[in-house]
């Protein structure tokens, strides 16, 4: 009889510019959403952890915000996530929108920085053919030495085992870092935010998304039901009006839509109590960008 397989475990940090399909990639690939993701980009700001488990191996997945040249207090912390992750992984995942032609030098200054595998993702596949995705793959190669090179499309669930496959293969002998049942670290509450500021994104147009945070004051499990109290938290008093819109229209939308989207995630009901709190310029206050959990 052959030796059974030793048991693999590790880090992989999800890295690439925004809207290349990074949180899309991780919830195809745990089966469930647990990064949001929008059309809009910049939409992930924290590192977000999901835990895929098998009888063989875990993969711990760092998923986290765009690259991109931060410009103030809130970028600079996002950015801070992703080199964190970077230093943090055994496998770096690079993932490219295939039809991206502009990927940024520095975004391969860094990773060389690191000294670690990095596997180039072309993802979004089912857009171009396949001797466009081969184009694409062959430009990027030509400037760094990649470990492996994938070609996904995460939101048609292709190209997802031949991924995970490749990223077990670089990982090293060990037990799991978490039970098996677990697909994340972050608490339930975490997700509440996260849930009420992807309808930001989803509701509101232009700079009202990028100037908002959500944070969850209270979050208490009550028998019949869960209430959060939550601030959503806009950078400048205009803002405020635009949040909650005429005769408080647009708010009941955002907490109606924000609640169902708790309800779907946790499995029951929710009651949410939403309000709207002005801080002046937070996004450019580094100590109030820690304060609200920007913090890696």
């Amino acid at each position: 009889m052959s030796e059974p397989k030793p048991h693999k475990s590790g880090y992989a940090a999800i890295v690439g510019k925004p809207n290349a399909g990074k949180s899309t990639l991780m919830n195809q690939i745990l089966g469930t959403k647990l990064s949001i993701a929008t059309h809009k980009a910049q939409t992930t700001r924290h590192q977000i952890v999901g835990i895929h488990s098998d009888d063989e191996s875990q993969v711990v997945f760092l998923d986290t915000p765009g690259i991109i040249n931060p410009k103030y207090e809130l970028q600079k912390a996002m950015m801070r996530f992703v080199e964190k992750a970077e230093k943090d992984a055994d496998v770096i995942l690079f993932i490219v929108d295939v039809k991206d032609h502009k990927i940024p030098d520095f975004a391969f200054t860094e990773l060389k920085r690191f000294h670690k595998p990095v596997i180039l993702v072309i993802n979004k596949i089912d857009t171009v053919s396949q001797d466009e995705a081969t184009k694409k793959a062959e430009v990027l190669q030509s400037k760094f030495k990649f470990a492996d090179t994938v070609f996904t499309s995460a939101l048609q669930n292709e190209g997802i085992d031949t991924l995970l496959s490749s990223i077990i293969s670089r990982l090293m002998p060990g037990p799991p870092f978490y039970p098996k049942d677990e697909l994340s670290e972050h608490p339930v509450r975490f997700f509440a935010s996260e849930l009420i500021r992807e309808q930001l994104f989803l509701q509101y147009h232009e700079e009202i998304p990028y100037s908002a945070t959500v944070e969850v004051i209270q979050y208490e499990e009550r028998e019949d039901l869960d209430y959060i109290n939550a601030e959503v938290i806009v950078n400048r008093t205009s803002q405020k009006g635009m949040i909650i819109g005429k005769g408080g229209r647009a708010i009941k939308n955002l907490g109606m839509e924000s609640r169902q989207s708790i309800e779907e995630f946790i499995g029951r009901k929710v009651f949410l109590d939403l309000h709207v709190k002005v801080r002046e310029k937070w996004r450019n206050n580094e100590q109030m960008v820690r304060n609200l959990g920007y913090r890696s």
